[in-house]
């Protein structure tokens, strides 16, 4: 990453609390944000070195560094209440009628109102994943941050090439949109989804452009079903469609990622909810990140993903909202709420997974997550409850919402206040 081209006033955030997440909380902090938007100072107000910036400061909050998303499906955005099925499978085919009905324009309109609900819940990173081409375009117009990683689909074996010659077209075609803080990457769907030749060819691809990599996997019972037996709902779609079936012996699903070559530092893998301990040492070996999405995998009874143990077998972890066709509204800290539930984890833990832990998962920790001198200038600025004390002040944090975001800054730049 180079420092953004775009030039904005020096800034300086003062607050009662300034959580730096790497570090303890500040009482009566601040953050001074240089004209190139990078972190010049963090500290307490009195030591933040004075200058001609402009100051906002923040009675009764906490200033944090802005939350990052490490799921969401953007484009789906105005889905909120339409997806109704229960069973997996079905959900994806409705899914994908709503879709159908979709123009260019309409995903582009859904983008923009999905980035901006972000930015109202203090969400100033996303790792995005879709088809349409509309987020990265809506990232790159309002100079946001993220990775977009665009989506092939094609699991007939017969099809890869076909396929491969049209995702190449549209990822070059977006390839207009990125931008210091604009990342592309590449996304083959899921197995269910994507023929083993498309993901090897898809892999190889990112490895040679250097380009991220994520993936739907591990994600039902009926991904595995495929996959370990050749049976299940998704093995009755290919059948009904003429694919072939998996070969058997069959493997688990990060298993067959592995044998396909598509783990690597690079790779994000979105839910991991079925993963073995022998997956968990896969992931950890590739140094492969995981994208949690609690309240997703619990919507679609998926079960609960071993995040206890992901953390313990040092796998990279952050969580993500998915989107608004599976749980609405899109709320991070609540996903981070559930996560603590799940892996018995303290607030300060909690907290990790929707800021640093997230920057590390996707592998953006040298640049957001924390606020550290040289970092972008992101935070976000939540209203606390009066009279919190330090030993409580992580507790608040993880309790607020949405409603509590007072205001949201990229790269020391406004993009939302109340």
């Amino acid at each position: 990453f180079r420092p953004s081209p775009i030039e904005m006033p020096a800034r300086r955030l003062n607050a009662d609390w300034v959580l730096p997440v790497e570090g303890p909380p500040i009482r009566d902090g601040a953050v001074l944000v240089g004209e190139d938007g990078r972190i010049l100072a963090v500290g307490p107000a009195d030591a933040v070195p004075d200058s001609a910036a402009p100051v906002d400061h923040f009675p009764d909050a906490v200033l944090l560094p802005g939350l990052v998303n490490a799921h969401t499906h953007l484009e789906l955005t105005g889905f909120e209440g339409l997806v109704l099925e229960e069973d997996f499978p079905a959900w994806i085919r409705q899914v994908r009628a709503l879709k159908a009905e979709r123009s260019a324009e309409d995903f582009l309109v859904a983008a923009r109102r999905g980035l901006a609900d972000c930015f109202a819940a203090g969400v100033t990173t996303v790792a995005d994943t879709g088809d349409s081409g509309a987020v990265i375009q809506a990232l790159h117009e309002v100079d946001g941050s993220g990775i977009a990683y665009l989506e092939v689909f094609g699991p007939h074996p017969a099809d890869t090439e076909r396929q491969l010659t049209e995702f190449r077209r549209r990822v070059e075609r977006s390839r207009g949109f990125v931008t210091p803080r604009v990342r592309l990457g590449l996304s083959p769907h899921a197995p269910y989804s994507v023929s083993g030749p498309l993901y090897a060819a898809v892999a190889r691809w990112a490895e040679a452009e250097s380009l991220p990599l994520a993936v739907h996997i591990a994600e039902s019972p009926a991904e595995s079903s495929l996959l370990a037996e050749a049976a299940g709902p998704f093995a009755e779609m290919w059948r009904a469609r003429g694919i072939p079936l998996p070969s058997l012996p069959g493997r688990t699903p990060i298993e067959w990622l592995e044998s396909h070559g598509v783990l690597s530092e690079r790779t994000l893998c979105i839910h991991a909810v079925q993963a073995r301990a022998s997956d968990l040492a896969r992931l950890a070996r590739h140094r492969s990140g995981v994208a949690h999405c609690p309240r997703a995998n619990r919507r679609h009874g998926h079960g609960k993903a071993p995040l206890r143990e992901m953390l313990d077998a040092g796998v990279r972890v952050g969580v993500g909202t998915d989107s608004v066709a599976s749980v609405s509204p899109l709320d991070l800290l609540a996903e981070a709420r559930s996560a603590r539930n799940l892996g018995a984890l303290n607030a300060e833990q909690a907290l990790e997974l929707c800021t640093v832990g997230a920057a590390r998962a996707i592998g953006l920790e040298l640049e957001i997550g924390t606020l550290a001198v040289g970092k972008w200038g992101d935070a976000a600025v939540l209203r606390l409850p009066a009279g919190v004390d330090e030993p409580a002040l992580a507790d608040s944090v993880l309790s607020c919402g949405p409603g509590d975001v007072v205001a949201t800054f990229l790269a020391g730049r406004e993009v939302w206040r109340v």
